[in-house]
């Protein structure tokens, strides 16, 4: 059976995630953190995973962190007459029974100031500060250079 899954993962990972990391902190479940390899001279990278807010409140992401970059920023991204903006906000809603989805193109964790270069199949901590759930630390699992999220809209920074 772990052969099968092994396989099926191995089959899946250029096109897809293939892998279950589940947290859960309070009424917030966090899945499926993970991040992209990129190449050796860029000196940061991003990360992504989706929180769903099970409980009948919004919370607000409000900090991020990782011993893997100097800076940890929540940012998102939008278009505006066919121009790509980026740009850093200071917390993202969580609203009650809803799920956002950090991803590619869209909202993200930027993580600049890294001193050795993400490498497919290593996994380093993220943590996650929420306004009224706390902290958590999340593992995230870096993909390869063409690994996508569904949706994902092929952005490099």
């Amino acid at each position: 059976m772990v052969t099968r899954l092994l396989l099926l993962c191995t089959l899946l990972a250029g096109s897809t995630l293939c892998f279950a990391h589940e947290y859960q902190l309070g009424e917030l479940q966090i899945s499926q953190p993970w991040s992209r390899e990129l190449p050796v001279d860029l000196p940061g990278g991003s990360a992504y995973f989706t929180v769903h807010n099970q409980g009948s409140e919004t919370d607000r992401l409000i900090a991020v962190s990782s011993p893997r970059a100097q800076t940890s920023r929540l940012h998102t991204q939008s278009s505006n007459d066919g121009m790509m903006n980026m740009q850093h906000v200071a917390g993202m809603d969580i609203p009650a029974h809803t799920e956002v989805t950090f991803q590619p193109g869209a909202n993200h964790v930027m993580l600049s100031g890294m001193e050795q270069p993400l490498k497919a199949g290593e996994q380093f901590p993220l943590t996650l500060e929420f306004e009224k759930a706390g902290t958590i630390e999340v593992l995230v699992t870096v993909l390869p250079a063409d690994a996508q999220a569904s949706h994902d809209t092929a952005h490099v920074h």
